[in-house]
């Protein structure tokens, strides 16, 4: 049974070489953040916003929980759009990591 509050979790350090999430657990927490489309072994979102200003607003806000969570995201920026994609190089793949950090960017979005 997995925790339906990710938003309020925090994340954790990843052993280096530990496995990754199945593809079972993947789809049990993409549940929970259904604006999140898995790409391979990674989970992406696209924000959009009125103008790139705003984007960068949003974008030193995910900057700065990042630091906090100790969890950083692969962003990139075209003027008003922004794509995080997110996973867990630790493992090679998806942890619950990302599912946290995700909860937590789409309620700052």
């Amino acid at each position: 049974m997995i925790n339906n509050n990710l938003s309020e979790q925090k994340c954790q350090v990843c052993e280096v070489g530990a496995p990754p999430m199945t593809q079972a657990s993947i789809d049990e927490h993409l549940a929970q953040v259904p604006a999140w489309t898995q790409i391979e072994n990674k989970i992406e979102r696209v924000f959009t916003f009125a103008d790139f200003k705003e984007a960068m607003v949003f974008v030193n806000n995910v900057a700065e929980l990042s630091e906090a969570e100790g969890h950083h995201p692969d962003i990139h920026i075209s003027y008003s759009k922004v794509t995080i994609t997110l996973w867990t190089h630790a493992v090679g793949g998806l942890s619950l990591n990302d599912f946290i950090l995700a909860a937590k960017i789409d309620q700052i979005a």
